[in-house]
Formats: C-alpha cells, structure tokens, sequence
C-alpha cells in the first residue's frame, strides 16, 4: 500500500511539474531569468532586451559526451559566431561550480549559464522527465522574442549550425 500511495505521489508531483512548465513556441516572449556564467558574471534577460539578440543552447549535463561535443563545436566555431553581433551561450542545470569546471578543462571561449534551481529550465520548458534539460536552442532577438526553437541539435556541427541559423533569421549580423 505505502509504494502504490508513493508511485501515486510520484506521479501527481510530476504531473504538476509539467502543467508548470512552459510550452513556449516561436513568436513568445523568453521568460525572465537569472543565471550565472562560468565566467562569474551573472546573466539575465534584461541585460539583452532592447540592445542585442542572444542565443542559448541548452544541454543535459557537463562532463558527459554529447555536452561535451556540443561545447568544443561552439568553440571551435567561435571565429563564425563572434563575427556575428549575437550574445551566445550554453546552459544546463548543473551547478556553477560544475559548468566553471567543465568550462576550463574545454579552454571554452563563451560562458555556460547555471540554473541549478531549475526555475528557468522550466520557465522555458526544457526540464526533462529526469531534472536535466533537453539539448534545445532558442535564438532570441533583441525585443526579447523567440524566432526559432531548434529540438534537432547536431552536436557535432551545431557551432556552424547556430552561426548559419542567426545569419538565416537576420539576427544582427555585423
């Protein structure tokens, strides 16, 4: 009786989780948030809103093979993406000593933003079943508006991806 009553809880617990999560699609205003960078600097949404386009590339965990494909590919296009005047980042839920760590032992050239409350993984809908975020990248313009939601990410390529697809959306190219 007590496992069926705690599979029960379990269950209704991530139910609301997921009422709670956003379903944000193209045209939606990014959600505020918070995070803190690698680089000890701390990011939010007003920092870009009315000045700069951004991008954040989402990522389940530091340290683990896709994440790090997908981070040596966005630094190993950073000649591609710093010619472009767009704010670029990756995110995950670990915490910021964790993505400092990691940060460093790739020699990255662009901050990963911490969000280990979760609060604005959820706020943009990429909190998977398991607490990790989904590798999704959303290009944001400088209103603050989603043009495009990318759930297909190549890890391998997707530097030279993000730097195709903010030239493709005209997203203040230098």
């Amino acid at each position: 009786m007590r496992t069926q009553l705690a599979c029960a809880l379990a269950l209704l617990a991530m139910t609301a989780t997921n009422l709670i999560a956003a379903d944000l699609k193209v045209g939606d205003n990014c959600p505020a948030f918070t995070m803190q960078g690698s680089d000890g600097k701390t990011y939010t949404l007003n920092d870009f809103k009315g000045s700069r386009a951004f991008v954040i590339a989402w990522f389940p965990k530091a340290f683990t093979g896709g994440c790090t494909t997908e981070c040596k590919s966005m630094r190993d296009s950073s000649n591609q993406l710093k010619g472009l005047d767009v704010a670029y980042f990756t995110a995950s839920v670990d915490t910021p000593e964790k993505n400092k760590d990691f940060a460093d032992s790739l020699s990255l050239n662009f901050p990963i933003l911490s969000d280990p409350s979760k609060e604005a993984a959820t706020a943009m809908g990429v909190l998977g079943p398991k607490g990790f975020a989904q590798r999704w990248t959303f290009y944001i313009d400088k209103d603050g508006k989603i043009v495009e939601i990318d759930k297909m990410v190549s890890t391998k390529t997707h530097g030279e991806d993000i730097a195709a697809k903010i030239k493709s959306l005209g997203l203040a190219a230098k």
